[in-house]
């Protein structure tokens, strides 16, 4: 019979062996693998930014301030726009979490033990295919020209995207329809979707008072989300109706 300690020791293997490895696989099964990072697949969810609101209490800049803002002739507050009613009604579980400042969006990925992409992390996934098997729609290690590939049909933009999966919010806006759920428009490269156009996401640029924001938006058409598109800065403490965010996780 094996003594207190060697049982101890046969515990502790157990869990590295058996259950880690399968908390791992659980926790990335959301993300993917682009080189030696991993990236959620979708934007950030009113549904999950719930559980981190219920768990850490935060409240959002936008809920303290009376709404996000949304630009038509200039920037326009919108009373009562927040993550939880992002166009003034009350949020699907699976859209993408909006009217969320750069510093709440990195506190959140924190809180998963994640972080916010850096630019150069973003755009390579967004890019360029680094699976080594991606079902013959993109080739290994190429860079194409929309997070869809060449062309930018099936993406959720103003203009030149193809047929709108967005939910329609536009009686509520000056320009545009809105947002599309998450994981419901056409997959582009290393399986990722929403790299283009949706929402614009945040990302991490070394200056203090502005951070990056890529992608474009269902605000702007195909243009925003093309590679030789720069990045857009905007100060760190925006919330606005088409800004949004995923994580990274260091592999």
């Amino acid at each position: 019979m094996p003594d207190d300690n060697e049982m101890n020791l046969l515990g502790i293997l157990f869990i590295f062996l058996v259950i880690a490895p399968n908390y791992l696989v659980a926790e990335e099964s959301d993300m993917q693998l682009v080189d030696s990072f991993f990236i959620d697949n979708t934007e950030v969810t009113v549904g999950k930014f719930k559980k981190f609101a219920a768990e850490t209490g935060i409240v959002t800049k936008a809920e303290k301030t009376g709404g996000g803002f949304v630009f038509a002739d200039g920037w326009e507050q919108k009373v009562g726009w927040n993550w939880r009613n992002p166009f003034g009604t009350i949020a699907n579980k699976d859209e993408p979490a909006v009217h969320i400042t750069y510093d709440e969006a990195s506190k959140y990925c924190e809180w998963l033990g994640k972080r916010l992409p850096m630019d150069q992390e973003w755009t390579l996934a967004a890019y360029t295919e680094k699976r080594l098997k991606a079902n013959g729609l993109f080739k290994y290690n190429n860079t194409y020209s929309y997070p869809l590939g060449n062309k930018p049909i099936g993406a959720n933009c103003l203009n030149d995207c193809g047929r709108s999966v967005a939910i329609n919010y536009s009686e509520l806006l000056d320009r545009g329809i809105g947002h599309a759920r998450v994981g419901k428009t056409k997959a582009g490269i290393n399986g990722l979707f929403d790299m283009g156009a949706n929402v614009w996401e945040w990302v991490n640029i070394d200056n203090d008072d502005y951070k990056g924001t890529r992608g474009g938006s269902w605000w702007y058409g195909a243009h925003k989300m093309h590679r030789d598109s720069p990045v857009a800065l905007k100060p760190r403490e925006t919330a606005a109706v088409y800004i949004g965010f995923r994580c990274v996780k260091d592999r």
